[in-house]
């Protein structure tokens, strides 16, 4: 089960493990090719469906022709309570962990010119939208004495013990933020079309840690093995370009369409890097490296009833139209590279979301149902007598997310004021304990396994996640 690394001294022979590392693989995916970075409470409560009705400042980063559905300047700004839950079970036992965080979820504005001479194109609207999300994500996964390897220690007289090293829980740790500024210019021609396009400047920024940890069975003791390359901190920029179009095929129907280039990213990571010296005591040493990575182009296909003046529904279904892929600069990225071409699915994301005017009220809900690239796979991984092979699983890293929204709001004319709550849920495979580790706190003991291991199975527990979380936007027209 446990070997001990016959070769690391910063030489990076852990890259074979970094590469399949399932934390690299779910940033990818989650962090980096996501198209959800939050909003005011209005886009929110509809589950972010507002592609064919535009006029909100957050519907803008869906569809830019968006931005020519206004008639009137708008500014608005958004506080977000962030909530996540995370279950961990491992073969009928469990951990719990769950934490809330308050930001700002969105601000921007939009300035709204109305045209003269009775020419066709009745506004052109120049807006910018600032948006941003926590995504702070703990797992920590309990024990199983059924995972263990026999060892060999001495004792305080030289004599050869005979023990079990045993995996007693890991925990999986990461904290930070993403956020979008998009810049749109739209236009209306003739109250029947409008076109828009919008350029994004994505940022992220992330702090992550993964560690388990090991308890001799008989004595007693224990001791905590960081995975290589962590902890770790990464800052990330982005840009991508977009443009859309929305139809009025009546005054009842709308269609609308947009398409938002890949996000280019320059990724930098400052993290520790783990070896041995020559009395074969594992060392550490902090590393800087740079990296490119391009997440998928994505094409969102949109339609709306605008049933009355009163009533609204509409919906929204992305597809992306690649994968992502990052530039070789060695092994690790071909290896990301080939996984990602041959078990990444072309990401889908189906939301519906509608809204009813009662005077000034409003009332509106949402759905929203996002399909997990990472369906299937198979793994080198224990089961629960701890006896290992390869298994098949049907949920990798992120799991099929399904979004419940809904919310109010009032409009006082100049001054509006919303609210929206959304409960976030999916259930995935969480592949963890797999590559190389090393001993970062030593309760005392030594083994012959040494203070680096190379684990060539990985656990893997079934997390439930459920993020909840509430907004409040408030907003003027002028």
């Amino acid at each position: 089960m446990i070997n001990k690394i016959s070769l690391l001294a910063f030489l990076s022979i852990g890259a074979i493990y970094y590469a399949q590392d399932a934390s690299v693989i779910k940033n990818t995916a989650e962090v980096y090719s996501g198209s959800n970075f939050g909003g005011t409470a209005k886009f929110n409560s509809m589950a972010g469906s507002m592609g064919a009705l535009g006029g909100d400042l957050s519907a803008i980063t869906v569809n830019p022709a968006g931005t020519g559905v206004f008639i009137t300047g708008d500014v608005s700004a958004t506080l977000a309570v962030q909530g996540n839950k995370n279950n961990s079970n491992l073969f009928g036992n469990s951990f719990e962990s769950s934490y809330n965080n308050t930001n700002l979820g969105q601000a921007g504005g939009v300035v709204s010119f109305e045209t003269q001479n009775n020419s066709p194109w009745k506004f052109v609207n120049l807006a910018f939208n600032y948006s941003t999300k926590n995504i702070e994500d703990y797992v920590q996964t309990p024990g199983n004495s059924n995972i263990k390897d026999a060892v060999q220690y001495s004792d305080s007289n030289g004599n050869t013990v005979d023990d079990f090293l045993v995996y007693n829980g890991h925990a999986y740790d990461r904290t930070g933020t993403v956020s979008n500024l998009n810049v749109s210019l739209g236009g209306n021609y003739d109250n029947r079309i409008y076109l828009g396009a919008g350029l994004n400047f994505k940022s992220a920024e992330l702090d992550q840690s993964d560690f388990f940890q090991l308890q001799l069975q008989n004595l007693g003791e224990y001791a905590y093995y960081n995975k290589q390359y962590t902890p770790y901190r990464e800052a990330s920029n982005g840009f991508s370009a977009s443009v859309g179009v929305i139809g009025k095929l009546n005054n009842n129907i709308r269609l609308g369409a947009a398409i938002e280039s890949p996000t280019f990213w320059n990724l930098t990571r400052t993290y520790v890097e783990y070896g041995f010296n020559t009395n074969n005591s594992v060392v550490s040493e902090v590393f800087d490296e740079t990296r490119k990575l391009t997440t998928p182009m994505k094409l969102t296909l949109s339609g709306a009833l605008v049933a009355s003046k009163n009533f609204a529904v509409n919906v929204d279904y992305t597809l992306g139209l690649t994968k992502p892929k990052y530039k070789v600069q060695g092994p690790a990225e071909d290896q990301l590279n080939d996984y990602f071409s041959s078990d990444y699915k072309n990401i889908s994301d189906l939301r519906i979301g509608a809204e009813y005017r009662l005077g000034g009220f409003r009332l509106r809900g949402g759905y929203g149902i996002e399909g997990n690239p990472f369906d299937t796979g198979s793994l080198q991984s224990f089961n629960s007598a701890g006896t290992s092979g390869s298994n098949s699983y049907n949920s990798l890293f992120i799991g099929k997310r399904q979004t419940l929204a809904g919310g109010l709001g009032y409009d006082f004319k100049s001054f509006y004021v919303d609210a929206g709550v959304q409960s976030i849920t999916a259930t995935y495979d969480n592949p963890f304990f797999g590559g190389d580790y090393a001993v970062t706190i030593d309760n005392g003991f030594s083994v012959t396994d040494g203070d680096g291991i190379n684990n060539s199975t990985s656990i893997v527990s079934e997390v439930k996640n459920t993020r909840t979380n509430f907004f409040v936007t408030v907003g003027w027209k002028f």
